[in-house]
């Protein structure tokens, strides 16, 4: 019979914070898979789990990938570990569950810890909606670009961040999306977590006073919609109402339809739109 792959949520700080189906399945199963065999190891170690490990990291996660699936296809079981948090989140682990997709191996996840979602439910911010970023790109270019895809994100925004690059992350997103509420939380589930609202003004103040210690996850307010609408209101009030008309003409849309959409964007009705173009 063909074996299966397990993603096994492990804590991001504190040990206790494992559900008892991760240990029994880490202890059942063949191979462990593990980003960092030396950190997972005292993980094992703690509970007492002597299950056989490998490692499965970002530079191999290809070649690993398929040598993985190879092992589950002759029968073994395999449990995949991130570092820390739940595998396929922001790590390699989405390079072999694709890979088991591709060729026909079982896959099935145990939840349990991420640090998303626990800073997410920490922040005092709205929690209905929100994107995660996990750590901006290394290339300034790719993290410019998608600094401006976040500038008019109205859900709640969550990005991680270590801590010598705190600092400086915190004024690059204080330069594109302006001062936003912000809630830093950090060493979750550990000692001296903390998690304190704030803006990004003044937590750059403060850390410019303190130097930042432990991995952050950033929990940032989105853009509200009606400012948004607002401004956009205001951007459309530049023109004429029949530029304004000529602008959607112009795609080949219906006079009718172009007469509802410029109502729309201008917040005013379609007879306001209909008397102002026979003027």
């Amino acid at each position: 019979m063909q074996g299966k792959l397990f993603l096994c949520a492990t804590p991001i700080g504190n040990l206790e914070d494992i559900t008892l189906r991760v240990l029994r399945t880490l202890k059942e199963v063949d191979l462990i898979a593990a980003e960092d065999t030396r950190n997972s190891i005292k993980l094992l170690n703690y509970f007492n789990i002597k299950t056989p490990m490998t490692s499965y990291h970002e530079y191999n996660k290809i070649e690993k990938a398929h040598h993985l699936v190879e092992q589950m296809h002759q029968g073994k079981n395999v449990a995949l570990v991130t570092d820390a948090g739940t595998p396929g989140i922001s790590d390699p682990g989405e390079e072999l569950v694709r890979i088991c997709y591709e060729e026909g191996v079982e896959v099935t996840s145990l939840p349990g810890a991420s640090a998303c979602i626990l800073a997410l439910t920490l922040s005092g911010l709205k929690s209905r909606r929100f994107c995660f970023e996990a750590f901006l790109p290394a290339d300034k270019k790719e993290k410019q670009d998608i600094l401006q895809e976040l500038k008019n994100e109205t859900r709640t925004i969550i990005v991680y961040e270590a801590p010598h690059r705190l600092l400086r992350t915190l004024e690059e997103l204080l330069d594109t999306l302006g001062n936003r509420r912000v809630t830093v939380c950090r060493e979750l589930t550990k000692k001296y977590e903390t998690a304190f609202l704030t803006t990004f003004e003044e937590a750059i103040a403060y850390y410019k006073m303190q130097e930042p210690k432990g991995e952050c996850v950033l929990v940032i307010e989105g853009r509200d919609r009606f400012e948004m609408k607002q401004e956009e209101q205001r951007l459309w009030q530049e023109i004429t109402i029949q530029e304004h008309m000529d602008h959607y003409l112009a795609t080949g849309m219906e006079r009718k339809e172009a007469m509802k959409c410029v109502a729309k964007d201008r917040g005013i009705s379609k007879r306001d739109v209909y008397q102002a173009l026979l003027q």
